[in-house]
């Protein structure tokens, strides 16, 4: 009974993994449509070669890759650590910084992200727009070079 229990644990323990890497989402770039990271769906922000760029918490706090939180979401509004706004999303996906210049705009039926000169940054379908402006726009998951 005791090994019966460990095969069906050992189960759902890996299909569980399959589910969490198939509802991963991938992030494209304009150029050549290349991927260039995922954002699964607990949050987890991966680049190309699956290692972690930081993450989304559930109540909206922003981490790095170190997990240190670098920023928040809260109603479609992104703050620094300190509190100030650094940007806001629109209900139409038209994202704007703190001062309410348009940064860009993510369309939110193909998962276009463009510029604020409609130049095409890349691609993010079926992530939350708050996610892919954190991610195209206010570069929380920029790695040092």
């Amino acid at each position: 009974m005791k090994t019966l229990r460990i095969y069906v644990t050992m189960i759902v323990l890996a299909l569980t993994g399959v589910w969490m890497s198939s509802n991963a989402q991938v992030l494209r770039d304009a150029t050549n449509d290349n991927t260039v990271g995922r954002i699964s769906g607990n949050g987890v922000v991966r680049d190309n070669g699956f290692h972690s760029m930081g993450s989304f918490d559930a109540d909206g706090t922003v981490r790095d890759a170190s997990g240190a939180a670098v920023g928040k979401i809260v109603r479609l509004e992104i703050f620094d650590n300190g509190g100030n706004r650094l940007g806001y999303i629109n209900t139409d996906g038209t994202v704007r910084d703190g001062n309410s210049n348009k940064l860009g705009h993510v369309n939110l039926n193909d998962g276009k992200v463009t510029d604020a000169e409609h130049h095409t940054l890349g691609y993010a379908r079926g992530i939350r727009v708050d996610w892919i402006a954190c991610y195209y726009f206010f570069n929380f998951f920029k790695q040092a070079k």
